[in-house]
């Protein structure tokens, strides 16, 4: 029978149907991180147990190490320094591969397992971090966990897991100039709402997919979690694999041509059937950014903020009231009248070459405005050595941004650096209350959103530039 990608993945995995939806899956890699790898390495080492097969675990200093230049083992967060001393401990007993702060591979785990080729396609993987759904945009099985869950996967590499309904997302037709992935996937929640994925795979196609490069289906996949949804994933296709093909851990030889042989296999037969099929026209995609206090909350970027009264149920009025309340603002609110005070270039969402190269092509000869503190923060070290080879350091800084190390920095608030009770413009995945930080109220947007808005110093597109 006709088989989709999620079909053909969960058989590749499956190593005993456990009844009902569950099954115990194979877990080909585990990705830790010193907020949360140091719990599950420790949990172990309590216990008695030691890792499976260490050769396949992976561990990365990204969530609370500190980004400023020049950093050493200072972290800002409360016991930060205890963390990273410990996973660098437990790491070493556990004989498991390390990227430490100093490690030319380091950064955020998402996107150091993509370019150094540590999930591939077709591999299953996982992480305690919500945002794992990333590595969808290679083709793979990839799903965030919990503290327990990873002690389990560390010891066994296996986990039961139920099963997830497919879903597929048909982007359809071209997009706008200055309209981005991050557009598309912000589009999709707010057409079908933050719990659309629920209980689903979601599988991303059509020919707007095909036309994206490999920095914009990770951004489409990331942000699969905050439809709700387990995963995101994509088919892989000849962009994938000369993504794949040359990094550190790929096959290499004869196996490469083998492994590329399987990869161009992973794709829904033509008649597989999905549990859920959704079409976007891409014609009507606009530059959006969030009002409110969840992703579902946004708008066309020349738009005003909604009164909550118009809202199809009552519990969105109820949301957007006590959102609008946080945020201070006022329903009917031009979006472009919001004046910020910060803006951030950063996260697991949108910090690759691609992201950097848009939004530096934005900045060259233009400043940011005196009131705004901006900074871009790359997602590895590697981004960040190849953004500074071309030069896009240089038009950063000239315009008025801080230029940092790699890391997960002001994406989240863990207790150090702070955009507390300020207004900010961001290119990340959440805005949550106090997402970043205490009284922090996050606006989310494309790269070239954040660029343009800190050059103006109100909520902007490139358009007005």
């Amino acid at each position: 029978m006709p088989a989709t990608l999620l079909d053909k993945l969960w058989s590749l995995h499956e190593i005993a149907d456990l009844g009902g939806r569950d099954s115990l899956i194979h877990i080909d890699r585990v990705f830790l991180h010193e907020r949360t790898g140091s719990i599950a390495l420790r949990g172990l080492e309590q216990e008695g147990r030691s890792v499976r097969a260490p050769r396949r675990v992976f561990c990365t200093m990204d969530h609370i190490v500190d980004t400023r230049p020049g950093r050493g083992d200072i972290s800002l967060v409360p016991h930060g320094r205890e963390f990273i001393e410990a996973t660098r401990h437990s790491a070493k007993n556990a004989g498991i591969h390390l990227f430490d702060i100093d490690d030319s591979r380091q950064g955020i785990v998402h996107v150091v397992a993509a370019e150094n080729g540590i999930v591939l396609p077709g591999t299953s993987a996982v992480c305690p971090d919500s945002h794992t759904c990333t590595l969808g945009a290679l083709g793979a099985l990839a799903w965030g966990i919990g503290s327990t869950e990873a002690e389990h996967a560390l010891a066994t590499s296996t986990l039961r897991v139920s099963r997830p309904r497919s879903m597929r997302v048909n982007f359809l037709g071209e997009t706008a100039p200055n309209v981005s992935a991050k557009d598309m996937i912000l589009h999709l929640i707010a057409s079908f709402g933050s719990r659309a994925g629920r209980g689903y795979a979601v599988e991303f196609a059509g020919s707007a997919i095909r036309a994206l490069g490999m920095g914009g289906r990770f951004t489409l996949c990331n942000m699969a979690v905050e439809m709700g949804a387990f995963t995101g994933m994509i088919a892989p296709d000849e962009r994938t694999i000369a993504y794949v093909r040359d990094t550190p851990f790929a096959p290499r030889g004869p196996l490469a041509q083998q492994a590329q042989t399987h990869w161009r296999e992973l794709r829904s037969d033509e008649g597989a059937e999905f549990d859920l099929e959704l079409e976007i026209d891409c014609a009507q995609i606009a530059p959006l950014v969030t009002w409110g206090t969840n992703p579902e909350q946004l708008a066309d970027i020349n738009g005003v903020v909604p009164e909550p009264e118009a809202l199809e149920d009552r519990q969105k009025t109820l949301a957007a009231r006590q959102a609008l309340a946080y945020m201070d603002l006022r329903p009917g609110t031009p979006l472009r009248s919001i004046r910020i005070d910060a803006a951030f270039i950063g996260s697991c969402t949108n910090n690759r070459i691609d992201d950097l190269r848009d939004a530096a092509n934005y900045l060259r000869g233009k400043k940011i405005v005196p009131w705004v503190q901006a900074l871009c923060v790359p997602g590895s070290s590697a981004t960040r050595r190849q953004a500074e080879a071309e030069g896009l350091d240089e038009i950063f800084l000239a315009a008025g941004f801080e230029w940092r190390e790699a890391g997960c920095s002001l994406c989240f608030h863990a207790g150090g650096e702070s955009f507390g009770g300020r207004r900010v413009i961001s290119s990340t995945n959440r805005n949550f209350q106090g997402r970043q930080g205490p009284g922090a109220r996050t606006h989310l947007g494309s790269p070239l959103t954040v660029a343009a808005s800190a050059c103006r110093g109100y909520i902007s597109t490139a358009e007005e530039s």
